[in-house]
């Protein structure tokens, strides 16, 4: 993914905070744009109101892709997959990152700030943005996705 000009939505709660302000400076250090839908610090809070948020900007076209946090970044991920046209998939290695866009499409990502090392988490970013959709029988398949959303 060009960081010229792309625009990530990232959203956590209390217990991702950290790594969301981490995540967010070395994105702006990359060249990539950042809009930041909270929390705003590690006083506890609900997680479903920020992701949303953020997941929506995905979804409507606002931002180009999104990172969501939590303590293990499940939560996140159900969260942010309430939302019809949202893929997001937690991610613990560069691998499930890459496959995740490669194979999946993911337009977020959701990471386990208690979960995940800190000298990780660039890399697992990095692979995710770097990875290119594959398209072809991973395409019929979101559709499916898609369909299923209707359910």
């Amino acid at each position: 993914m060009e960081n010229a000009s792309t625009l990530i939505a990232m959203a956590s709660d209390h217990a991702g905070y950290r790594y969301k302000e981490r995540i967010k400076a070395a994105l702006e250090e990359w060249g990539y744009t950042v809009r930041d839908f909270g929390t705003s610090s590690e006083e506890p809070v609900d997680y479903p109101p920020y992701i949303r948020a953020a997941t929506l900007a995905v979804t409507r076209g606002e931002c180009d892709a999104g990172i969501v946090l939590g303590g293990s970044g499940n939560g996140e991920a159900m969260a942010a997959n309430k939302v019809r046209g949202a893929r997001c998939a937690v991610c613990w290695s560069t691998e499930s990152a890459r496959l995740a866009k490669e194979h999946n499409n993911a337009n977020l990502i959701a990471l386990g700030q208690r979960l995940l090392d800190p000298e990780l988490v660039p890399d697992i970013v990095r692979a995710w943005l770097g990875a290119v959709f594959q398209g072809g029988r991973h395409q019929r398949r979101i559709e499916q996705l898609e369909e299923d959303a209707d359910l």
